[in-house]
């Protein structure tokens, strides 16, 4: 009698580790995007709009960002779900990611020219729609090129190169502060010079045709929907996402009027100030993105590093509210890096896990990218009624208590997140 022997089982192909050059390239990218989108919004806007509007700073701060901030909420799903569906023989991710940057340059080109406040919120509108098509473009290649065993380390990367942008782009602000055109336009023709090499290296295809319905008004407004019966763990991971931001805007929208108010700096210097809290402050966030994204990886686990970063960077917050002298200023400025770092590194990995729909991934990330880009909106004009408590001077205290509050109340609703560990 044969014995039949047992088949051995099917080995499971596994997709290649994306290669060096196409992190490091996507990682130059996403710092020459948030190198042109984040100066102004932390440092040089905030000095651009006082120099035009210097007795009604914030006020007129708010509208500029607002304005902005909700064409950037429109723009990313939108812009996101243009790319999933682009057929051009070029890709579908290379004509957004560069367009992208070049519409952001021009905008920011009026905001540098502009000499009242109605002309910067029009340039800005134009720099945050351009920047934005160019970001959820972006977010959509890490889910399209990164396989999933190496997204937390690559995430972590991405992660770090925003602290690095601000860092990098409060010290430009230092160096060209005499000059607005060169405060504007070097920042951005960076970001140019990175997307262009990003797309000279990305291996990109263009979308099927007649894979995705015609996009049609009612789709549109489909980009800013993601159904909460049939996608909760991505729902409340955005709902997560917004209350986090809510709490780390508050200190990237105002550290420049604290340090004007309350440290004695004025729109001459106060780059210098923005530029000394920010090395301190990347410190933090290498540490932090560096060994959240590692640790994440290896462990399996997205939560417990989300819940924990968001409480350090709510004790961070709180710890700003009463910082009477500069030197307490940085050493909570420092906690609060090494938070938003583990934070940055894990969280992007989180959504990237339980996405609704790996090939619609643009628009989805656009879909999340709502929550960092509706903060901005929101967080100037909550910040009005804030900072007028008690009626004196601006109550910066109150403002950054608040954002500790949300900081911790989306920290803990990462919890509500059942697909992943």
């Amino acid at each position: 009698m044969t014995t039949v022997q047992p088949r051995p089982p099917a080995t499971v192909p596994t997709a290649p580790n994306a290669p060096t050059r196409l992190i490091v390239a996507m990682a130059l990218a996403q710092l020459g995007a948030y190198l042109t989108i984040l100066t102004p919004v932390v440092v040089t806007m905030s000095i651009r709009v006082a120099q035009i509007a210097p007795d009604d700073k914030a006020a007129a701060l708010g509208t500029v960002l607002s304005v902005g901030a909700v064409l950037a909420l429109i723009g990313n799903p939108f812009f996101g779900a243009m790319s999933d569906r682009t057929t051009s023989r070029f890709g579908r991710r290379r004509p957004w990611l560069l367009g992208g940057m070049l519409a952001g340059f021009a905008g920011l080109l009026v905001v540098a020219l502009g000499g009242s406040v109605p002309v910067l919120t029009a340039g800005w509108a134009l720099a945050q729609l351009g920047v934005n098509a160019t970001l959820s473009t972006l977010t959509a290649l890490l889910p399209d090129q990164i396989p999933a065993r190496q997204r937390g380390r690559v995430s972590g990367i991405l992660g770090l190169m925003t602290s690095v942008a601000i860092l990098l782009g409060s010290a430009m602000a230092a160096a060209l502060a005499g000059n607005a055109l060169l405060m504007f336009a070097v920042p951005s023709a960076i970001g140019v010079a990175t997307v262009a090499l990003l797309v000279t290296i990305l291996k990109d295809r263009p979308a099927e045709k007649g894979h995705f319905a015609p996009y049609r008004f009612k789709e549109f407004l489909s980009t800013f929907y993601v159904s909460p019966r049939r996608h909760p763990d991505f729902v409340w991971n955005i709902i997560s996402r917004f209350l986090i931001w809510m709490g780390l805007a508050s200190v990237t929208t105002y550290q420049a009027y604290l340090l004007i108010d309350r440290f004695g700096y004025t729109t001459d210097n106060v780059a210098n100030g923005i530029l000394v809290a920010t090395l301190i402050s990347t410190v933090g966030l290498v540490v932090g993105s560096s060994a959240g994204g590692l640790l994440s990886d290896r462990t399996g686990r997205r939560k417990p590093f989300v819940l924990g970063s968001g409480i350090v960077v709510a004790v961070a917050l709180a710890v700003i509210a009463y910082a009477g002298t500069f030197p307490v200023f940085l050493a909570a400025v420092l906690l609060f890096g090494l938070g938003q770092g583990v934070y940055l590194a894990v969280d992007l990995a989180l959504a990237t896990d339980v996405l609704p729909d790996p090939d619609d991934a643009a628009k989805d990330m656009g879909v999340l990218n709502i929550a960092n880009a509706l903060p901005q909106s929101l967080v100037p004009i909550l910040a009005a009624p804030i900072l007028a408590i008690g009626g004196g001077d601006a109550n910066y205290s109150a403002l950054f208590l608040a954002g500790a509050v949300v900081a911790v109340a989306g920290s803990l609703l990462v919890r509500m997140v059942r697909g992943a560990r």
